[in-house]
């Protein structure tokens, strides 16, 4: 029997940089060769993740190709709830120590 160690679904996750959720679907789809213990227990070899990392994008990962101008634009857009939260409660608590 070979004393190969098998990692964990949190291991992958750290090697390959993404969400152990994301480890769980790629297994599930059968993109990331994984083997279950037990039935129920994920586990995948040290050399078929290493493979897959050379080949996988990470679907997140930012685009070279993607102008600083849209991700700034697009930064904006979702956030400016926070944005303007946080302008708005600095405001208030200029307010307050001013005494006004």
């Amino acid at each position: 029997m070979s004393d190969e160690k098998l990692l964990t679904i949190r291991e992958v996750a750290f090697i390959l940089g993404i969400s152990e959720k994301e480890v769980i679907e790629l297994a599930e789809s059968g993109l990331l060769p994984a083997y279950k213990v037990g039935g129920v227990y994920l586990r995948f070899k040290r050399e078929q993740v290493e493979e897959f990392k050379k080949t996988f994008k990470h679907k997140n990962a930012p685009d070279a190709g993607y102008p600083l101008k849209e991700q700034l634009s697009d930064f904006f857009y979702f956030n400016d709830f926070y944005i303007y939260s946080a302008i708005i409660i600095l405001l208030i608590l200029i307010i307050i120590v001013r005494g006004y």
